[in-house]
């Protein structure tokens, strides 16, 4: 069994990831449900092997260090993969989550005018918020491709790891890898302001840190694009806040009633026919009551 096979396989099936363990059969995601492929289960020498195909030796030599990694691999011209490789009772697992090299436009993600109004403008903080698995780097490279697409800007992204490869069309598109490119989120967000950008990306606000320096980058007059993991608008700006500690808290209330532009959060639904799943949203507008609200 190998693995480009394995990965070919789920792409064909139009599976979103796939999930590798010792002792059971590959299982792939499809349309939110877990299925089992028609395949022997793995050996722990499958997995190990797959891992080491797809790291680096600087990556292999992190992952022995720290038990689990993020990465990237690619079938190439087809697709590429984010993988979260990890230690589970003494073997390796491996996940995959395929990544189309077709950048969805937000028309073909059913998105609102609105969103581009978000994607376009000139500074501040836009949110995109959702479950894990959603399909919120899908709508934050739609949004950086419609910013492509339409204005001249220099954009830079920081990603853990890189997720979709942009081609320069009007912008000029840096993209920074955690672990590679730099040695963290926070590295980068401290440097990138000398970098002259006009759009800052940032794969996820993880940390007080993180979100700390991405508030900061919106309010000194860039756009700074993120996600986070909340189901809501409201629940998105508690989790913020409740990251600083009480003494921080007003003054971050300030900032985000200053510098938030909107909050568009989202989750996928299976179909009612069946066929797939389609994503449903709720778009935060921030106006001047919303400021108020996030202040008090």
């Amino acid at each position: 069994m190998q693995l480009p096979e394995l990965l070919y396989m789920i792409y064909q099936k139009g599976a979103s990831d796939l999930i590798l363990k010792v002792g059971n059969k590959p299982m792939m995601r499809l349309q939110g449900s877990l299925v089992p492929l028609e395949l022997p289960p793995l050996n722990p020498e499958d997995t190990k092997r797959f891992a080491v195909e797809i790291m680096t030796k600087e990556q292999l030599e992190r992952f022995r260090r720290d038990k689990e990694l993020d990465l990237s691999c690619s079938i190439a011209s087809l697709c590429r993969f984010r993988a979260s490789a990890f230690i589970q009772r003494g073997e390796f697992g491996l996940v995959f989550r395929l990544i189309p090299n077709n950048i969805p436009t937000m028309d073909e993600l059913g998105l609102p005018i609105i969103s581009k109004n978000l994607a376009m403008r000139p500074r501040g903080l836009v949110l995109v918020t959702g479950p894990a698995g959603c399909g919120k780097s899908t709508t934050i490279a739609s949004m950086i491709n419609t910013r492509n697409a339409n204005q001249e800007c220099h954009i830079i992204t920081v990603e853990d790891p890189i997720e979709f490869v942009y081609q320069d069309v009007k912008a000029e598109i840096n993209q920074r890898e955690v672990g590679k490119d730099t040695l963290s989120f926070t590295n980068a967000l401290k440097s990138v302001l000398r970098q002259d950008p006009d759009v800052i990306v940032v794969g996820e606000m993880r940390d007080l840190e993180t979100i700390s320096l991405a508030i900061t980058a919106a309010e000194t007059g860039h756009l700074v694009l993120s996600t986070l993991h909340t189901t809501d608008a409201m629940q998105t700006i508690d989790r913020i806040v409740d990251v600083f500690p009480p003494h921080q808290q007003t003054q971050v209330r300030m900032q985000l009633s200053g510098n938030l532009l909107g909050i568009i959060s989202q989750v996928l639904l299976k179909r009612a026919d069946g066929n797939g799943r389609v994503m449903a949203y709720e778009i935060m507008m921030v106006n001047s009551a919303i400021r108020n609200l996030i202040r008090e």
